[in-house]
């Protein structure tokens, strides 16, 4: 740059001006032209870093992993599921591997899908998200914007041995092909919680369920959608109403799909008087719900996961006379899943950290009530007699049903495309009226 402002005389703020202008020249054509050089310096571009890093073998992936810090964004609102993740997952993981796990709260999963778009779109390629729980139509949307690091799955160990990645309900979430771009953790079910000391005989349907809420004002209420659990309440109540969830898992047509909603809304609005406060207003969360129902303000609460009711009993949170309950004529099942976003500044580590929530140590731990309680997705038959034997073993609490009672009454879940429409739809025809 001296040479330059001695070259053109003693103007020196042109001459300083037209250097910069020059090097500004020369380094935007650089970094044109250092793409298609292949980056020129023999480092990989990010893009192609992250796509190397996916294909790398196993053992290159668990070297480049040891030291890296592992940010998994997750939903934080049980702490039994906190505690499973701090307390048992991430002393193990660091010990057996080197890389270090660190939880990172959220209370949606819309918001970290709308910090990677706005990353995307700025040109970000680090972030701070290197794992995201995730499923359903945040996968969807996540898959369509090209928030995914790409197809993982298939390269995990304790994939390949101990998981069947072809079964239908571990391949497609919310009937949407993964791809691979997605590992299976667990798989939930959906559960009414209730307190068998004040309803000694609940409801098995949805018609009983309204005659209920009607004889006791205030003592029920649901989680106002898109709250994950309240979308999930309002699909029962669709599927109930209309006798039969067929139409339900068919590709999503608007035309199809309207005409079937008018005797959901009427159920929705007919109960709404006798919700808690009235129906004036709904609890914003699941964990606003379970605060309802831990302090007896209400007599039921409700979620996705058939163990939860016995890990709060077992931490005091909810009382001892807890139950919980499924429908006769069935309530929707699903499989969740752990994802790596594009820019994950640590796609090695996420890799071996997922890799490591599937092990048949970490499914078991996650099994048992006393950590988590939620269902496994490993293949119990590809798994050792002794480990069979383990989880045959394992004692899930008093308010869990058993494995056959819930399998007897699963339902597949809504492609992605129907919750989207349906939350919309409850706030015009229900917030609203």
């Amino acid at each position: 740059m001296e040479q330059e402002n001695h070259e053109y005389g003693d103007n020196g703020r042109e001459k300083k001006d037209l250097t910069y202008c020059r090097w500004g020249l020369f380094f935007s054509l650089f970094c044109m032209v250092l793409p298609l050089m292949g980056c020129g310096n023999g480092e990989p571009s990010q893009a192609d870093g992250a796509q190397n890093t996916l294909e790398l073998p196993w053992e290159q992936v668990t070297e480049e992993a040891k030291g890296q810090k592992v940010n998994i964004y997750m939903w934080g609102g049980s702490d039994s599921i906190n505690q499973y993740m701090d307390g048992w997952v991430a002393p193990r993981l660091k010990e057996s591997t080197g890389v270090e796990l660190n939880r990172v709260p959220i209370q949606d999963t819309k918001d970290i899908l709308n910090q990677l778009l706005a990353e995307k779109q700025a040109g970000k390629t680090k972030g701070n998200t290197d794992i995201v729980w995730i499923n359903g139509e945040n996968f969807k949307s996540a898959k369509e914007n090209g928030l995914l690091a790409g197809s993982f799955a298939a390269k995990l160990p304790n994939v390949q041995q101990f998981v069947n990645h072809d079964a239908p309900d571990i391949r497609f979430d919310f009937g949407l092909d993964t791809e691979g771009m997605e590992a299976p953790w667990g798989k939930a079910q959906f559960v009414f919680v209730y307190d068998s000391a004040k309803i000694p005989n609940p409801p098995k349907s949805m018609n009983e369920l309204k005659e209920w809420v009607k004889a006791n004002p205030g003592k029920f209420t649901y989680p106002a959608p898109p709250d994950f659990t309240g979308s999930a309440f309002i699909r029962h109540v669709l599927v109930e109403v209309t006798g039969d969830y067929q139409p339900f898992i068919r590709p999503f047509q608007e035309s199809e799909l309207a005409p079937l909603l008018p005797p959901m809304w009427d159920y929705l609005q007919e109960i709404e008087p006798y919700l808690w406060r009235e129906g004036k207003t709904y609890p914003e969360s699941l964990g606003k719900l379970d605060q309802l129902y831990a302090n007896g303000e209400v007599w039921m609460t409700m979620g996705y996961d058939p163990a939860r009711a016995s890990n709060e009993m077992a931490n005091g949170t909810f009382g001892p006379s807890t139950r919980t309950f499924v429908l006769d004529g069935g309530t929707l099942a699903n499989t969740h899943y752990l994802s790596i976003p594009f820019n994950a500044a640590n796609k090695a580590g996420a890799m071996i950290a997922i890799n490591y929530l599937l092990s048949p140590e970490a499914q078991m731990a996650k099994l048992d009530p006393s950590h988590w309680g939620e269902g496994m997705v490993l293949d119990l038959e590809k798994l050792s007699p002794e480990d069979r034997e383990r989880v045959e073993q394992i004692d899930r609490g008093l308010a869990t049903l058993s494995t056959e009672e819930l399998e007897k009454h699963q339902l597949p879940e809504f492609p992605a495309e129907y919750v989207d429409y349906l939350e919309k739809g409850w706030i015009e025809n229900v917030a609203k009226k």
